[in-house]
């Protein structure tokens, strides 16, 4: 019998959370302890240092509150409340004739991670596998057409909790569907949220993700989503991030099938020492297919935003259009950012570009807006406001876009 060697690390983060006791849980368990946590020597965490999660203490949630008030977040008439990490239909509302949702964990999660395969050598997914409550499943049926969204609404709260969300969603052929993620702080503080979610849109379906993360300013999240793309499927997930300590956000995408449109969009807006790190990965496996990523920074402070987009244009795939932009502005001296687009282009007939631009606010455009009577604070509010609409734009739902506003407000000082 192998012997496994165990990462002190990974030791002494899992001392606190205690030994899974069902047997699928176990197994992954034991694989968990046989990995490590990355450090800057690896190139896919070059930037991003994850002391802060890995040092460890947290514990797994045991208790619920009674009661939740999220009216101030609540942008949709379906909505889904998972809390910690469990998941709370006593105080969720939404209708099963628009949406197929059950929770499931063992066979029924293995099942769908044949549909959409995960990198089970990584260690958040790993700590996922082996911790996670219930997973959310939602079916979306074929030529379904949701005319509102689902909301799900991730509520931190207490302090040195380990949160495993776990979501996995099919949209069958021709259906259409959107999902808003709102991951939000009840006074929550010091908290890991390690977010784990699996989407296969098959032939003719669109699905797309809206995400918004304003955490509480002492806590990490890191957000793995990995998607599969059959044919003529259009895929969009549009993300922002306005509070927290550490946010990584990990998008994977494979399109499998010709003539499939992939659209991202993230923006950051930042303070004190916050990290924000964006990858992205989009494998073209086959012809006649698109991609677009627009990825925008405001940061402030001593604050730090990453970005790396790859995108990957194999020997069979051609008649390819993949672009990258990734936009930055420094509002401090001490705030930074590195910026790392990338193509790897193997075939002939292809349409590729990528750029990175980072700078301050143009003094030309702040100087013109002061002559005509606005305040300096002002003049800087609606350049940025006007750097980062064409992100919040992307939203398109109007409730949705009014609690990003105010979220940016009552985080920043704002106002759009």
């Amino acid at each position: 019998m192998d012997t496994v060697t165990i990462s002190e690390k990974v030791e002494k983060f899992v001392s606190t959370l205690g030994k899974p006791l069902d047997e699928s849980r176990n197994s992954a368990y034991q694989h968990l302890l046989g990995l490590d946590f990355p450090t800057s020597r690896d190139e896919y965490w070059k930037y991003t240092r994850v002391g802060k999660i890995s040092k460890g203490g947290f514990k797994l949630p045991t208790t619920q509150s009674e009661r939740i008030n999220l009216n101030d977040y609540i942008v949709a008439n379906d909505y889904l409340v998972i809390e910690n990490g469990i998941i709370r239909s006593d105080i969720s509302q939404y209708s099963k004739l628009n949406f197929d949702i059950e929770f499931v964990d063992g066979e029924s999660v293995q099942q769908f991670d044949n549909k959409v395969e995960l990198n089970k050598d990584d260690i958040f997914t790993a700590l996922n596998d082996a911790y996670f409550s219930k997973a959310v499943q939602i079916k979306i049926s074929q030529n379904k057409v949701n005319e509102g969204p689902l909301q799900i609404i991730y509520v931190e709260q207490g302090e040195g909790f380990v949160a495993n969300n776990r979501i996995q969603i099919i949209a069958e052929k021709s259906s259409s569907n959107e999902i808003i993620q709102t991951f939000v702080s009840k006074d929550g503080s010091s908290n890991f949220v390690n977010h784990l979610a699996q989407y296969y849109v098959e032939e003719n379906a669109q699905l797309t993700i809206h995400t918004v993360q304003n955490q509480a300013e002492t806590t990490s999240l890191v957000s793995t989503t990995q998607v599969k793309q059959e044919a003529n499927s259009t895929f969009r997930i549009n993300t922002i991030t306005m509070n927290g300590l550490l946010i990584r956000n990990n998008i994977n995408i494979a399109v499998e099938g010709q003539n499939c449109e992939t659209y991202m969009n993230g923006a950051a807006v930042t303070k004190g020492k916050m990290h924000v790190d964006n990858h992205t990965f989009v494998d073209h496996q086959v012809s006649n297919c698109m991609s677009d990523e627009n990825y925008k920074y405001v940061l402030g402070d001593q604050s730090t935003g990453v970005f790396n987009g790859k995108v990957i244009v194999r020997q069979d795939a051609q008649v390819i259009n993949a672009y990258q932009n990734n936009g930055n502005i420094l509002l401090s001296d001490q705030a930074t950012v590195n910026s790392k687009p990338e193509l790897e282009i193997y075939a002939d007939d292809v349409k590729c570009s990528h750029g990175s631009t980072t700078g301050q606010l143009d003094e030309d455009a702040m100087f013109y807006l002061q002559a005509r009577g606005i305040s300096k604070d002002g003049a800087k509010q609606l350049l940025v406001s006007a750097f980062i609409n064409e992100v919040i734009d992307s939203f398109s739902n109007p409730q949705l876009i009014d609690l990003v506003e105010r979220l940016i407000e009552k985080e920043h000082g704002w106002s759009f």
